[in-house]
């Protein structure tokens, strides 16, 4: 886009985008105007807002920009470039605002829409400001006392919620303590497991020195046993074999020559 200022390709294509958006923004209120439907109103400053943003996102580049290439311009080009950023962020706040007008009288409208309801039977404020002007003490303390029954009602509900969560929340407190009971009979349960497991490992281990010892008695006991009966046979083959001692309470075995026999012949023997 051409312009008199002096800007380098760069800042002329942003510069030039601005200036698109902002004849855009202008072209989109105008139409605005003319739009009676709340709903499209709505969607039509949204699309505006984007926009703005837009021109807010290009502003910022077209003042890295300028910061980029001052040094490279006179004092008096840079001065040009800086008032034409001023006069541009001046117009999209100008806009800004614009949109802050239509946002509140949108929301106006749309609050004054949810107060005549879908049938359009209920009264706005200033219908009810005008009844109001026209009923009785009497109607307005009736009116007043239903406002404060329904607001009562609204409160008994908000106590009943209040409630229900209190009880849900004790219910939740009750499980939880419950819970960690069991898990605390549990690791109970484990470290008694455990001891029971220590005590039965010790009592293997006893049992095995226990048996090992029984094993090396029997052993020693069948050497003993099979030495007395080498003994014993070596006695009867050799009885003669002197080198061999005699096993206590085992008595040496009988000669084998032929004993004499005492015989007592009465008194001629003694003769």
């Amino acid at each position: 886009m051409a312009t008199d200022l002096p800007m380098s390709p760069q800042l002329e294509q942003i510069h030039g985008e601005i200036k698109d958006h902002f004849r855009a923004l202008e072209n989109g209120f105008q139409k605005l105007d003319k739009i009676k439907d709340p709903n499209r109103q709505s969607k039509q400053l949204e699309e505006l807002t984007g926009k703005m943003r837009e021109c807010k996102r290009l502003i910022k580049e077209f003042d890295r920009e300028l910061k980029d290439e001052e040094a490279q311009q006179p004092p008096e080009v840079n001065k040009q470039l800086n008032d034409e950023k001023q006069s541009m962020i001046k117009e999209l706040n100008s806009y800004v605002g614009l949109r802050k007008t239509y946002m509140s009288s949108l929301g106006n409208k749309k609050i004054e829409l949810f107060d005549m309801g879908a049938g359009g039977s209920e009264p706005t404020a200033e219908e009810n400001v005008q009844l109001a002007s026209t009923m009785t003490n009497q109607e307005l303390i009736g009116a007043g006392k239903k406002a404060m029954d329904e607001t009562d009602q609204a409160i008994e509900r908000s106590k009943q919620v209040v409630t229900q969560t209190i009880e849900v929340g004790t219910q939740t407190a009750a499980n939880l303590k419950g819970q960690t009971e069991q898990m605390g009979r549990i690791v109970n349960d484990l470290d008694t497991i455990q001891f029971s497991i220590k005590k039965a490992s010790q009592l293997v281990k006893e049992i095995g020195r226990q048996v090992a010892t029984d094993k090396c008695i029997m052993l020693f006991l069948f050497l003993i046993v099979c030495g007395v009966i080498a003994i014993i046979v070596v006695k009867i083959v050799n009885p003669h074999n002197k080198s061999i001692r005699d096993i206590p309470g085992l008595a040496p075995p009988a000669p084998t020559t032929s004993r004499r026999l005492l015989h007592f012949g009465g008194p001629e023997h003694l003769r």
